[in-house]
């Protein structure tokens, strides 16, 4: 009649469930996978060979592994700059609700099951990078954010790496299709990144982390940098294309798509002339949804276009 006090506290589990979500960024390792599922299966097509062979849901399960691993490592180097910003205090590492030393753990087991995975699964170059990618983020990226603003761009390194572990995964092999497929990843990247730093400067600034807008907060750099990127996006996209990875449709759709992110970056360079911040933040939040939607659809586009191109294979 007693059991009522040792009941599990209403959403304890829910909140567990949560923190684990967090811990392991499941919302950055959704964007890892779509990423290395287009990369392994544009390059299955150029093999001639169907992406639904034995392979593609093993090489995911390791890629998402490794990702998650450093992501939790990622948090662990952060736990005290993530409690001062408003948007990431609430992490688990940062909130306290999960000991250091789990998180530390569950992030070193990730990664090393995942790349254990890997290795029976796929082969040592995708292993090899897939490890190169976590180390990059957490041992490089996470520490220079408090030091420098160029660790925005090297943190796009690791950040474009998706498609190229799916292509080693599938093909065996570093290809200038590969490459192709992680420059468009890393040029993509840019704008985004611009948007969401103008959006959380005062966070950023708050945590010591050397975004633009917190070193240049005219906002004159972040507008250039992200512009530059954008015109770039266009010939970058168009790569796929020049390697005779995908026909004149996907040129078609790449160029209306880049068109479309350039028009929204142009638009974003409103903030330096904005009255409010009220209109500055929809301006960078606008430049965030519209990068978040082109990236899929280019990729979509990509691996429609390939398919077709692969039946004449």
């Amino acid at each position: 009649m007693h059991a009522h006090l040792h009941a599990p506290r209403p959403g304890a589990t829910a909140m567990l469930l949560h923190d684990f979500r967090e811990l392991f960024k499941v919302k950055v390792v959704g964007l890892v996978l779509v990423t290395g599922w287009g990369g392994f299966y544009l390059g299955s097509m150029l093999s001639g060979i169907s992406s639904l062979q034995r392979g593609l849901l093993e090489t995911l399960i390791g890629i998402g592994m490794v990702s998650a691993g450093a992501g939790a490592l990622n948090q662990a180097l952060e736990r005290t700059t993530d409690a001062k910003m408003k948007r990431t205090a609430d992490r688990p590492l940062a909130s306290g609700r999960v000991p250091l030393a789990v998180g530390i753990v569950l992030g070193l087991g990730a990664l090393i099951l995942g790349a254990a995975w890997l290795a029976y699964t796929t082969n040592l170059i995708t292993v090899a990078l897939a490890l190169l990618t976590a180390f990059t983020y957490v041992a490089i990226y996470t520490p220079l954010k408090r030091v420098t603003t160029l660790a925005t761009f090297i943190g796009a390194f690791p950040g474009a790496m998706g498609p190229m572990l799916g292509w080693t995964a599938a093909r065996g092999q570093v290809e200038w299709a590969g490459v192709a497929l992680f420059a468009i990843l890393f040029v993509w990247q840019f704008p985004h990144f611009m948007a969401i730093a103008w959006l959380y400067r005062e966070d950023y600034a708050r945590a010591g982390i050397r975004m633009l807008p917190v070193v240049q907060p005219d906002g004159l750099s972040t507008v250039v940098e992200a512009l530059f990127y954008a015109v770039a996006m266009i010939p970058v996209s168009l790569t796929p294309y020049w390697l005779h990875l995908a026909g004149p449709w996907y040129a078609g759709i790449a160029v209306a798509l880049g068109l479309v992110y350039l028009g929204y970056t142009i638009r974003f360079a409103r903030i330096l002339k904005a009255e409010t911040e009220t209109e500055s933040r929809m301006l960078a939040r606008d430049l965030l949804k519209v990068s978040v939607v082109y990236l899929p659809l280019l990729f979509t586009a990509l691996m429609i276009c390939a398919g077709v191109a692969g039946k004449g294979l």
